[in-house]
């Protein structure tokens, strides 16, 4: 085996020269011997001011006590030391020295010197507070925000979060970030999925969030995407990026609150309105349904008497009548002029199933004054039906107002009505029942006819609601009946078809 060739001495001298390091070398009580010329290009010494001075003239007082005593100690121990010092130049001037220090032992076992390396950290200490800074500040910022924030990796792990985020694990799930983003797909569909493959921002978007016996949660949800590189020695000359996705989430359900409250204002304004011209309809529809009657009657008379004319006499009845019989009709078409229009509105795709919770919440008031209990029971897939919503909401309201109604005429132990939406191939179900006195089987179609009513003139009903209603159903392209097979209350069935035919 080859011998290795020696290392000449003075390679040791011209290394600890040449070193960028600070090296200094020191008797057993730390007194300088000597100081490379890195030494003084960081303190500002130069070797022949340095020399025979103890280390501690580079110290300054405002590092701990603490450090010394346990630089001091590990060095009696025979045990290399580093730490940070906070140390002075010949100028005044402070810097961080990143300090080791090695005892030095004789061949006896004895400390004969110390070696003394260090390096000023000075900047990069500057560096690493000011990033931490940066990050408390971000930490704090993003934890007082009103908002709920979190990232998360590639894997959908949360790695960050806030505190309004926390708040929501226990209001809509161990991990909220989960709940949320499954809401998002199921709105965006293959939208979301192409944002999330090009790492694309996604803006604000409304989802609603059930809860199990509690009222619905609305959120403003936004995404945004970060790259971060691999930190790791591997990746430092082959960088590897990684994103994160950052979620953020606003509770805007009360603001959602508010807007419905506006909204059903609105539509149950706007009810209450046409429900005011319908009934002017149904009087004025009424007076001429009464006057139509007479006049038929009076225009079979002339007509009777035109072709018994026997003399001038009956030339003048007829004259008389014919002045009577047009006088009328220009009476009956001033009163059939009179008659409000039925209001055009756009049809439009619609779920059932909204047109009746905005019903029954407009109907709220009465159903608490009347003691009712609602049984609602929604599809929980429906298809749209074609239809206007104002039209069909006043068809609803008005089937509800005469169970509640029905209701009130049976002072039974039961007041409850049973809403629900069922779905056909072809056509959307909506069944309401009521535990009132029911009506009796020889009425079931009856009730259908113009001034049939069950409830009496003295009640202000002129029997023209469920014509009304069948009129609207009608137009809808739909059915509506009384269920002969229920025999306990009431049970109506209106089918409306679907939109494009199902």
């Amino acid at each position: 085996m080859p011998t290795p060739p020696e290392l000449p001495p003075q390679v040791f001298r011209q290394a600890v020269e040449q070193s960028a390091l600070a090296i200094s070398i020191t008797d057993a009580k730390a007194r300088i011997l000597y100081a490379n010329p890195a030494f003084e290009r960081v303190t500002g010494y130069s070797q022949t001011e340095v020399v025979g001075h103890n280390e501690s003239l580079l110290s300054y007082k405002v590092t701990p006590k603490l450090v010394y005593e346990t630089l001091w100690a590990q060095l009696k121990r025979q045990r290399a030391w580093n730490g940070l010092l906070v140390n002075r130049r010949r100028d005044g001037s402070r810097y961080l020295a990143d300090l080791t220090i090695t005892p030095v032992v004789d061949g006896e076992g004895h400390t004969s010197h110390f070696l003394g390396m260090h390096r000023d950290v000075t900047e990069v200490h500057r560096l690493e507070r000011q990033v931490q800074n940066q990050k408390a500040m971000i930490e704090s910022v993003v934890d007082a925000a009103q908002v709920a924030i979190c990232l998360l990796d590639e894997r959908d792990h949360v790695v960050l979060d806030n505190q309004e985020y926390k708040k929501l694990i226990g209001d809509i799930g161990r991990e909220p970030a989960a709940t949320l983003l499954t809401h998002l797909r199921e709105q965006m569909g293959s939208e979301f999925d192409a944002a999330r493959a090009r790492h694309r921002t996604i803006h604000h978007r409304e989802i609603r969030v059930e809860r199990a016996g509690r009222s619905a949660r609305w959120f403003a949800c936004a995404i945004s995407w970060f790259e971060e590189q691999d930190i790791s020695a591997e990746a430092f000359y082959e960088p590897i990026h990684r994103h994160y996705l950052l979620l953020t989430a606003q509770d805007i359900s009360e603001l959602k609150r508010q807007q419905e409250a506006i909204r059903i204002n609105s539509l149950s304004a706007l009810l209450a309105e046409q429900e005011r011209i319908q009934s002017l309809r149904e009087t004025l529809a009424g007076a001429v349904y009464q006057l139509e009657g007479p006049l038929n009657t009076l225009t079979a008379a002339v007509r009777l008497l035109e072709r018994r004319r026997e003399g001038n006499g009956e030339e003048t009845v007829d004259a008389t009548l014919e002045a009577a019989l047009r006088d009328s009709r220009t009476a009956l078409e001033t009163l059939r002029a009179c008659i409000p229009n039925q209001s055009l509105e756009a049809i439009q795709p619609l779920n059932l199933n909204e047109v009746l919770r905005d019903v029954l919440k407009m109907s709220t008031p009465a159903l608490l004054t009347a003691g009712v209990v609602v049984e609602w029971n929604p599809a929980l897939e429906l298809p749209a039906v074609s239809g206007g919503a104002t039209q069909l909401a006043a068809l609803f309201r008005h089937l509800l107002a005469n169970a509640i109604e029905a209701l009130n005429e049976r002072r039974g132990d039961e007041r409850v009505v049973r809403l629900s939406t069922l779905p056909h191939p072809d056509h959307v179900e909506v069944i309401l029942e009521d535990s009132g006195p029911g009506i009796p089987a020889e009425w079931h179609y009856k009730v259908f006819e113009p001034f049939f009513t069950t409830k009496g003139a003295e009640k202000g009903h002129l029997g023209m609601g469920l014509s009304m209603a069948q009129d609207t159903v009608a137009r809808h392209g739909g059915v509506i009946d009384i269920d002969p097979d229920t025999h306990d209350g009431c049970r109506v069935r209106v089918q409306l078809p679907c939109a494009n035919g199902g």
